[in-house]
């Protein structure tokens, strides 16, 4: 009895936990977007997209993925509340930033919402996920002319991947919170999480 509760314990605490904030404009999908994630990895039902209202501060969702646990930031994204999601890159180990492509009218400022993110320096190393959001709805724009048009210039070294998605109905998120985990497990900004912590091989 003793070991099967030991093994149950190892199992459970050996999973390493990462951070992960969930950015992006507002309408963009986000909160729908960490609703679908509770629904596909865990027993809890998320908030269908008809109920889900427009974030103000903070949601937090917890998901274990390809034995990893996952904690998910979700901010608000309307102009005023940007001004928040600098307090949480410190302790992030990666950004999921989501775009609405279906409204190429605002491109232009996911683009310079995701610049500003991406050049300040307490989010320096995190992986980067860009979700090109909504492909569910005629008229979206595919992920390739979504990163044709944002033309990232402050990428350097930072491990990053765009990825075609429906928050409504789910399509590619699996494969891209996989990737996420798989770049989190070997990325510089894990190691350097981990190493201000003073924690050998866990976060």
């Amino acid at each position: 009895m003793f070991s099967l509760f030991y093994g149950l314990w190892k199992y459970i605490f050996s999973k390493t936990e990462f951070h992960v904030l969930i950015l992006g404009i507002d309408k963009a999908g986000k909160t729908t977007l960490l609703e679908k994630l509770k629904t596909i990895y865990s027993n809890l039902e998320g908030l269908p997209p008809d109920r889900i209202v427009p974030t103000v501060g903070l949601n937090i969702g917890r998901i274990e993925a390809s034995n990893a646990k996952l904690v998910f930031w979700d901010l608000g994204g309307q102009i005023g509340l940007r001004t928040i999601w600098e307090k949480y890159y410190d302790e992030a180990h990666a950004i999921i930033y989501v775009i609405d492509a279906a409204c190429p009218a605002r491109f232009e400022d996911s683009k310079s919402a995701l610049e500003k993110i991406l050049r300040h320096e307490d989010l320096q190393g995190a992986p980067l996920l860009i979700l090109a959001n909504k492909q569910d709805l005629t008229g979206a724009v595919p992920v390739e002319e979504v990163a044709r048009y944002l033309d990232l210039k402050e990428l350097d070294e930072r491990l990053y991947m765009f990825e075609a998605v429906s928050t409504y109905d789910g399509m590619g998120i699996k494969g891209a919170v996989d990737w996420l985990v798989e770049v989190m497990e070997r990325s510089k900004r894990t190691e350097a999480l981990r190493a201000r912590a003073g924690v050998n091989g866990r976060v």
